[in-house]
């Protein structure tokens, strides 16, 4: 979910954060290859090990911004009584993540755990910060995880760095009275959703389709996931080669800058007070979100119960579905952790555990990770009214299967969402050519990488 934005306790986390300022990765690419004095295993660690660990009395410091997150902590307890886990909000995100790169870079202070979004596991295995897991016996969980999740968390010679904790393949909902009022049935392919814009909108010219956030890149980029992109590709510890501007990405500067420019689409900031107000209002007739925008409309919606239905993304090939990702986040083991079969053990029972697993999904209303979750009856089948009825959950646990497995982030995320948000939310704001703004975009980050130390290839 999105980080909780002010007077909407439902919404729990944002995928995407805009960074105070960059940070400086020179030093940390110096650093690859040094001695961290990590205790990690060298080779896989024995059941015996293992069982010894968990039976010596030992305390873990854990970060996380979940809320209500301690009986999901008290299952682990319950199993190990001997381990104590110390749960410490340090911030949602990029306030977690500051104190975080500042704990590492002191040699004293950091978690053995934290939660990490997906799109920030680069940003601190490229300082060398996260404990491989698999001599801890972490590969044995991958069937257990949605088949893409395991990619996000897995480095390129099969380091597994994290532990899947929920998701948010994305879809559309839509307002089924307003369809219904103009005559509009759910786009299929996005010609469809273009021609819908426009049809609504001349129809009614208080109305819009939909909105796309100008001051958010975390929608742009699971557009660009759905459309094939492959914006980010490292290789090795400073090999990047950067594609913000290709092909599949200016397919999506030129759709979206000219509907932009065509005034039939919306495009303000998210999460803002009037943005609140345009989806109770019927301002917008469709969102464009995740799967955790069903419980964070239900909360924020309110007036528009039983007018809401969720249904695929628009397709660029109707023959061939696909669909990106926005949100979600992990459990990983910090390298530095003075017990780390303690903490990995942890890290895998808090995600993989059924009962753990359960509370996150129905307790703080988090889209599962694991499969067992997303062929649950009881779970895929609820029918909320919110929604008229419709099994909102399991709509979107078969989009989940349509995710790709093999979009990837750079380690420098903060940067690339601050240079989208100066670019191209700023072209499609002012109605510019959004396409021009995709070259700046390009250049912008290509320029931040070189200065830090990166090898930029293509460029």
């Amino acid at each position: 979910m999105p980080e909780s934005v002010p007077g909407h306790p439902l919404v729990s986390r944002r995928f995407f954060l805009a960074a105070a300022g960059a940070v400086s990765l020179s030093a940390a690419l110096a650093a690859c290859g040094a001695d961290t004095g990590s205790t990690a295993a060298a080779g896989p660690v024995s059941q015996a090990d293992i069982d010894k660990a968990m039976s010596t009395p030992t305390e873990l410091t854990f970060w996380t911004w979940v809320p209500d997150i301690d009986q999901e902590v008290a299952l682990f307890q319950k199993k190990y009584p001997a381990i104590k886990v110390n749960v410490v909000n340090a911030g949602r995100g990029t306030p977690e993540y500051t104190k975080l790169r500042t704990a590492l870079q002191a040699g004293t202070g950091a978690p053995d755990v934290a939660q990490v979004e997906y799109q920030y596991i680069p940003t601190f295995t490229i300082m060398d910060s996260l404990l491989d897991l698999r001599p801890y016996g972490a590969s044995a969980l991958k069937d257990k995880f949605v088949d893409w999740t395991w990619g996000q968390v897995t480095g390129p010679n099969g380091e597994i760095w994290a532990i899947p904790q929920d998701t948010g393949p994305m879809g559309m909902l839509y307002r089924q009275d307003i369809f219904d009022q103009y005559g509009i049935q759910p786009p299929k392919t996005w010609d469809e959703f273009a021609d819908a814009a426009r049809k609504l909108h001349a129809a009614n010219p208080e109305i819009y389709l939909t909105n796309l956030s100008t001051s958010d890149a975390a929608p742009w980029h699971g557009l660009l996931w759905q459309a094939g992109a492959k914006p980010y590709v490292t290789s090795g510890k400073s090999d990047i080669a950067i594609s913000v501007n290709d092909e599949a990405s200016k397919k999506l500067a030129r759709y979206w800058g000219g509907l932009a420019q065509e005034g039939v689409i919306g495009a303000e900031p998210d999460f803002t007070d009037a943005w609140f107000a345009a989806l109770n209002n019927g301002k917008y007739a469709t969102w464009i979100t995740a799967a955790w925008g069903p419980v964070f409309l239900a909360g924020s919606a309110k007036s528009t119960t039983g007018k809401w239905r969720a249904a695929p993304l628009p397709q660029w090939d109707a023959s061939a579905p696909s669909s990106g990702n926005w949100g979600g986040s992990t459990s990983a083991v910090i390298k530095t952790t003075a017990n780390p079969i303690a903490a990995a053990v942890f890290a895998q029972f808090l995600n993989s555990d059924p009962e753990s697993a359960k509370l996150f999904a129905t307790k703080q209303f988090f889209f599962p990770a694991t499969k067992a979750l997303l062929s649950d009856p009881s779970y895929v089948g609820d029918a909320p009214e919110f929604f008229g009825g419709q099994q909102v959950n399991q709509v979107f646990a078969d989009i989940g299967t349509t995710v790709n497995p093999t979009f990837g982030w750079p380690p420098f995320l903060d940067q690339v969402v601050t240079d989208w948000t100066e670019t191209v939310g700023k072209s499609l704001a002012g109605k510019a050519d959004t396409v021009a703004a995709l070259d700046q975009w390009q250049s912008r980050i290509t320029t931040f990488a070189k200065d830090q130390g990166f090898t930029v290839k293509g460029s």
